[in-house]
């Protein structure tokens, strides 16, 4: 277990000095939410924000959408993990920690734990973006702490996914391409709209899908909107999602290279 942590260790490090000297993921990770965060509320709020009740206009819309462009941001910074993965599989890296003695699962865990340092980074500059145009939670310290495990929580466990899409891809290319399902989402959830005003079919889809309750519950903690169950299907959700990924990521990574 001691090898184990310090080869995880010395695997994330050397992640974070890839982070550094190729820096421009993490801006355009963390630019990206941005982007579409001052679309959504400049361009779409005073419409959207309309027809959520109450008040409405773009001052009730911005305190909707920044939970979903949230998780947005996290499905996107899912797309940087796969490749940075598939990056080190093709490029003979892991070729070479394959004839070395080191932990086989710290190679992954290295990428993983890096990913989510990268992920919580875009997540904080979008929020100091969503406070300067007039987001405003209403949570207590202990919701906030809520809020952030849950965020760490789905973080980990899309990461995991993504590295498993990263392992499964034949090139970097198609692996800029697989987790892009993460990325829409929320889309066809409640993280732009509510699901009541959606088509039936479409509806239900967005109320079963696991981003609806991340969003939910996440809007929930950091606003003081009804949370119902939302927060243990976030949480089942969650588990499930990250020991898929991290069951097939590691019989991905632990194949014969040769096959």
């Amino acid at each position: 277990m001691t090898y184990a942590l310090t080869d995880s260790a010395t695997m994330l490090r050397r992640n974070l000095k890839r982070m550094l000297r190729y820096p421009s993921m993490t801006v355009q990770l963390a630019g990206m939410p941005v982007l579409f965060l001052l679309l959504f509320v400049y361009v779409f709020g005073g419409t959207l924000g309309n027809g959520l009740g109450g008040s409405g206009g773009r001052g009730a819309y911005v305190d909707y959408v920044v939970p979903g462009i949230m998780l947005m941001s996290i499905g996107l910074a899912a797309t940087g993990t796969a490749v940075s993965v598939a990056m080190d599989m093709t490029e003979g890296i892991i070729a070479r920690f394959r004839t070395m003695a080191i932990s086989r699962g710290s190679v992954l865990t290295g990428h993983v734990v890096g990913s989510t340092i990268q992920t919580l980074i875009s997540l904080v500059v979008l929020l100091a973006v969503a406070l300067l145009i007039g987001f405003r939670p209403t949570a207590s310290p202990l919701e906030w702490l809520a809020a952030i495990g849950v965020i760490v929580l789905i973080t980990f466990a899309l990461t995991w996914l993504s590295v498993a899409l990263g392992l499964v891809a034949k090139t970097v290319e198609s692996a800029s391409n697989m987790p892009m399902p993460l990325t829409f989402l929320p889309f066809l959830g409640s993280g732009f709209v509510p699901t009541d005003s959606m088509p039936d079919g479409l509806r239900q889809f967005a109320e079963y899908q696991p981003f609806t309750p991340f969003i939910e519950t996440i809007r929930g903690l950091l606003l003081g909107t009804p949370i119902g169950n939302s927060a243990i299907m976030a949480v089942g959700w969650a588990v499930a999602i990250a020991v898929f990924g991290y069951l097939w990521a590691m019989k991905l990574f632990n194949r014969d290279p040769a096959r």
